[in-house]
């Protein structure tokens, strides 16, 4: 698809999902001390399930024909993928397995069953997850519902950046913590679409740079991904996946950020400006942090992906 292509999706989806989500605000970060009135934070902590993920899960779904609802679908996630699809699935009156990965966070894996889900551990990584979920899909003929896979989840995400548009002034800059990259896949079309001029930053940690990685070559690498506070943002990408190309169409730079930077990105969220976030929007800050300088004086805003974050990594941060 081109861009006019994508643009369109992208619209058709937002009409689609407006009742089943939340219009997120986009808040002012001076409390931050940033110095002026020009940063801004998207706040998807307040979002369905407290992450992005619900507009691409309900985006998906509500694309199902009845027939397809009715079967059920299946998915693969470290947590809040996982989440928004079992709590979508239960608003539309349909059913979900979701199947997570051994390493995921014991408290997530929990939240997912707790939403309705049926839950199958299975994997070392998501990759390992998502063929499971995809076999599994195929064998029972239920619909598969990649975390980022999928041109009707890169849509729901790409909402998102719509409601940016409609808040404000056009941004000079976004920043957007990536994994498989249909967050910034969906909002760089449509930036890319309507104001080309705004430059759309990756943010990766160092420890798991999948999508900064397949940046450089165009296509997926085998790459080890290590423990990180941004546990979301983790693991491989699926080989052939479609957010490749489209990301190297739409992302202005990738930054990568260190763990001590993350970290230190979210405790300051957390004790400074009060905002309770998960690594990834931790991340997406730490790479603003490191590119404050060149992006002084410009409208910039900075997503806010998520709040999921475990007891353990809350107590490491007021500790």
């Amino acid at each position: 698809m081109n861009m006019r292509d994508w643009l369109q999706r992208i619209q058709n989806a937002k009409n689609r999902i407006d009742p089943w989500i939340i219009h997120t605000p986009l808040a002012p970060a001076l409390e931050l001390g940033e110095g002026n009135d020009q940063v801004f934070f998207k706040q998807e902590t307040v979002q369905v399930t407290h992450s992005f993920k619900a507009r691409g899960a309900f985006s998906k779904l509500t694309s199902l024909t009845r027939e397809a609802q009715a079967l059920g679908v299946v998915a693969a996630s470290s947590g809040n993928h996982g989440a928004a699809v079992a709590y979508g699935a239960k608003a539309l009156g349909t059913h979900a397995m979701v199947f997570v990965p051994n390493v995921a966070d014991p408290s997530k894996v929990n939240r997912i069953r707790d939403l309705g889900a049926q839950v199958t551990q299975t994997g070392e990584d998501c990759i390992e997850a998502e063929a499971a979920a995809r076999a599994y899909g195929e064998l029972h003929g239920m619909t598969y519902i990649s975390p980022y896979n999928d041109p009707d989840v890169i849509a729901g995400q790409g909402t998102m950046a719509l409601e940016v548009l409609d808040a404000g002034p056009v941004p000079d800059a976004i920043i957007v913590a990536v994994g498989g990259g249909g967050l910034i896949g969906g909002i760089g079309a449509v930036f890319k679409s309507l104001h080309p001029a705004t430059q759309v930053i990756a943010a990766s940690p160092i420890e798991s740079p999948a999508l900064h990685e397949a940046l450089k070559v165009g296509h997926a690498v085998e790459i080890p991904s290590l423990p990180t506070w941004s546990d979301a943002t983790a693991g491989g990408i699926e080989e052939g996946a479609i957010t490749i190309p489209l990301c190297q169409e739409v992302i202005s730079e990738s930054v990568l950020c260190s763990e001590e930077e993350i970290e230190s990105a979210c405790r300051d969220l957390l004790l400074v400006g009060h905002h309770l976030v998960e690594g990834a929007a931790g991340l997406a800050y730490a790479a603003y942090r490191k590119k404050a300088e060149a992006l002084a004086g410009k409208r910039v805003v900075i997503i806010l992906c998520g709040a999921a974050i475990s007891h353990q990594r809350i107590q490491e941060l007021v500790s």
